[in-house]
């Protein structure tokens, strides 16, 4: 048949040649939607019957069943040992699609498998999904409203959407099936997990990070992370729409990161740290040369002249390991205008301070913190961990040198991603670093349906780099920092 793949048959295998495949899968389709001669008929339903579960419904319970699970599994390794492997690259995915479905057809009338047309379509594209992507978790990938995927061994899978988890019907086979899908993603990174080295990061094509351990870390089977980000990246607009912030502090930001002032984006796991840099990324000039530098390259810049590193692990003799205070000091020979660290956590905070102060001024980077002031003192502990023979005044001192703005997010209780602080950091006053804050989110309450009510206000200081924003071009109204209504 022209453009299936190469399949090899068995000597007995007396099945009539077809000129289409579609023609095979059609009939195949018909003869599943019979009432089989084992089965009784449907009895018939009175007008006064409740009305039967949704079709779609019932069909997805019908493939969760471990029955079903087993034989997709069996039939995607039957699959995998018959098909040449090699011409799976070179036909298009909508005719693998169909080469996939007629073989799923096959297997189903072979097996006896009571699936009707609609649930024969679905199984069909989870063992597609088997074949060319994550398995059953392919769906989810593919589902804009998710947020994260938390995989809680084989058996379970929540979800996080608009803020909130939820347990899904999904899972998998058993272990070496979920295990299976691990190293597939980790595999496309260079990277690897076993019991040697069970914890690793990893991101997918679409740059959505991933984070797994497995035994003999965890107790009762692999533990998966799954952070998606968006195909479009977010903007300082889609923030304001979200109602993460306000317009008139994404304008103030947006001068700030123009003007080249170095920041610092803080907050706790999962409060939108990354989305938040990616969007601040947007007013750098396009005309700037970027070096970013991450454990797991997941920021989306959208400018032209970027340089992406990325940190290695250590191979299985424990040789090879390049950690990011190694990345940072080479970006510092490769001409950057600006650096940019998808998250300071260790000694390499000394190398990042060192270069904002040393031409790099517009340098951003972010930090695990409840409050912008302890991001100030966990800058401060890292930098201590780098071995230099500092007291702790230099240190302060040069971190007041460096760093001119933070930015602080937190995730509310209903599951919102929010703007909390706005700080500035002015200077020295003896031992201690200068902060004073610009805006803030102030809680109001809780509304009956579990919404966090607050309004963003201004603290009434006027910024003191505001006139070095000027010297770029760029006015603030002054009203921006009235402190009488709300923003």
């Amino acid at each position: 048949m022209a453009g299936r793949f190469s399949v090899k048959r068995s000597k007995d295998n007396t099945a009539a040649p077809v000129a289409e495949p579609d023609q095979r899968l059609l009939a195949a389709i018909a003869r599943l939607d019979e009432v089989s001669p084992a089965e009784p008929p449907e009895p018939a339903q009175s007008p006064d019957a409740p009305e039967p579960d949704e079709p779609a419904a019932s069909g997805e319970a019908k493939l969760r069943d471990p029955k079903f699970l087993d034989a997709k599994v069996r039939l995607h390794r039957k699959l995998i040992d018959e098909i040449n492997l090699s011409a799976i690259d070179k036909l298009p995915e909508e005719d693998l699609r169909k080469q996939v479905a007629e073989l799923a057809s096959e297997y189903v009338l072979a097996e006896r498998l009571p699936l009707n047309a609609q649930e024969l379509e679905e199984f069909s594209g989870e063992l597609f999904d088997e074949m060319t992507g994550l398995g059953p978790i392919e769906p989810l990938l593919k589902d804009p409203t998710i947020a994260d995927i938390l995989i809680n061994t084989h058996e379970q899978v929540y979800v996080e959407r608009f803020g909130q988890l939820e347990l899904t019907p999904v899972r998998f086979k058993d272990e070496p099936h979920l295990l299976r899908i691990l190293n597939k993603i980790v595999a496309n990174v260079g990277r690897r997990v076993d019991e040697s080295q069970p914890m690793v990061d990893a991101r997918l094509e679409d740059g959505s990070r991933v984070n797994a351990i497995i035994r003999p870390l965890t107790v009762d089977g692999p533990l998966i992370s799954i952070r998606k980000f968006s195909k479009k990246p977010f903007s300082m607009e889609k923030l304001v729409e979200m109602g993460s912030c306000r317009p008139q502090i994404c304008e103030l930001l947006s001068a700030a990161v123009e003007a080249r002032m170095s920041l610092i984006v803080s907050g706790g796991t999962g409060s939108g740290k990354t989305t938040m840099l990616n969007a601040l990324s947007t007013s750098i000039s396009h005309k700037e040369r970027l070096i970013t530098i991450e454990d797991a390259a997941e920021l989306q810049l959208q400018q032209p002249h970027i340089g992406r590193l990325e940190t290695r692990p250590p191979n299985i003799e424990g040789n090879g390991e390049v950690k990011q205070r190694d990345l940072v000091k080479n970006a510092l020979r490769m001409r950057p205008d600006r650096i940019i660290l998808g998250e300071v956590r260790g000694e390499e905070a000394f190398d990042m301070l060192q270069a904002m102060n040393t031409g790099h001024e517009g340098s951003m980077a972010t930090i695990h913190a409840n409050t912008p002031r302890d991001a100030i003192t966990r800058l401060e502990n890292m930098v201590g961990m780098a071995g230099t023979n500092m007291s702790e005044g230099s240190v302060r001192s040069q971190i007041a040198s460096a760093v001119r703005i933070v930015v602080q997010l937190s995730r509310l209780s209903d599951g919102r991603r929010c703007l909390t602080s706005v700080s500035e950091i002015t200077g020295m006053e003896g031992e201690v670093i200068q902060m004073q804050e610009i805006f803030k989110f102030v809680r109001l309450g809780t509304g009956s349906d579990g919404k966090i009510e607050g309004e963003f206000r201004a603290t009434g200081v006027r910024p003191k780099f505001l006139d070095e924003i000027k010297s770029h071009g760029i006015e603030i109204p002054s009203e921006y920092f009235d402190p009488k209504d709300a923003l």
